[in-house]
């Protein structure tokens, strides 16, 4: 599943992705509103986790813009404010959900997770199938063919992004940006080692093969 955070304190937005990410999430983030709203209009997202006071544009015109373009995504609004009419106010101008600050992180994951089993409208959202291959995105379950497959929360999110990007060749530079959230570095071969396990897991007791090497590009994922 993908997830849009948009918060501009750095603690708080570490302590969300680290968590989301630990969960299987991919996630996008954004400190301020206006880049915030430019990811949201354009980018598919099963979830969203917006803050109300942000630099530059603040989260309830968020809010109300993605609405107003019809980007129906599910979205979780973060706030300090603890009134019930501030709560209110950000259900009726397009919120699915309101947190509180300060938060549990278990709560945060129980709510997006409720919130993306409510939004029937896109069956992207609860399931993925790349071939043999199926990934339950709700129940982290993962099948090829009648295999269920047990994958650790790197693992699963390099396949996740594989499986959303069927027969596109990855770098290891998007790889790292997507599954690990840093930038490139020529000498580390973490991803070498985490396609490696993978594949052990994906491809070891089947005489077709999935995922493959292009060298000197990425890996790619092909479904035939």
């Amino acid at each position: 599943m993908r997830v849009l955070l948009i918060e501009d304190d750095e603690k708080i937005a570490s302590f969300i992705e680290k968590g989301l990410k630990e969960s299987g999430f991919l996630v996008d983030s954004a400190g301020e509103g206006n880049t915030g709203l430019s990811l949201a209009l354009t980018n598919p997202y099963d979830a969203a986790v917006v803050d109300i006071m942000l630099p530059g544009l603040d989260g309830l015109s968020i809010i109300e813009e993605m609405r107003r373009r019809q980007v129906e995504t599910p979205v979780l609004i973060l706030s300090a404010r603890q009134s019930v009419d501030d709560r209110v106010q950000g259900l009726q101008r397009g919120g699915d959900d309101y947190m509180i600050k300060p938060f549990s992180f278990s709560e945060l994951l129980a709510r997006l997770q409720a919130l993306i089993r409510r939004d029937r409208s896109n069956s992207n959202s609860t399931l993925l199938e790349v071939g043999q291959l199926r990934m339950d995105l709700l129940r982290h379950e993962i099948y090829r063919g009648d295999k269920k497959i047990e994958l650790p929360a790197k693992e699963y999110a390099l396949l996740q992004y594989m499986m959303r990007n069927p027969d596109v060749v990855l770098s290891k530079t998007s790889i790292l940006e997507k599954v690990y959230d840093y930038a490139f570095d020529p000498q580390t071969n973490v991803v070498d080692v985490l396609v490696c396990r993978l594949r052990n897991k994906v491809d070891k007791d089947f005489p077709r093969k999935m995922i493959h090497t292009v060298r000197g590009m990425g890996y790619v994922l092909r479904p035939q």
